[in-house]
């Protein structure tokens, strides 16, 4: 369907409504998506630690203490990505300070 404008020429102009634009990706459909698919991960963690509530005792330097089997297994898995994080982490601000510092250069 068209419907008539007018421009500053007095003449009138066609302007097609049945076309739809296309509206890219934007940061904040990004954000929302990655809410969605974070919300759902905390959902199936909670499940998990849930459902594995049986208590066990966890032995570190000498210390030990009673916890759910869940929240032992949740916390191995954030310090593995912690370790994993730390020098990656690190790797990049090395790798910021060599551009900046070659850009300074020039």
């Amino acid at each position: 369907m068209s419907t008539p404008a007018d421009d500053d020429s007095g003449s009138t102009r066609r302007i097609d409504t049945d076309t739809k634009a296309v509206v890219g990706r934007t940061r904040i459909s990004g954000i929302w998506v990655s809410a969605i698919i974070a919300t759902l991960l905390l959902v199936l963690l909670l499940i998990f630690i849930v459902q594995n509530m049986e208590s066990v005792t966890v032995r570190f330097l000498g210390m030990s203490w009673g916890v759910p089997l869940g929240v032992a297994m949740l916390f191995s898995a954030l310090a593995g990505a912690l370790l994993v994080a730390l020098p990656g982490g690190a790797r990049v601000l090395q790798l910021r300070r060599r551009i900046r510092r070659g850009s300074a250069r020039h």
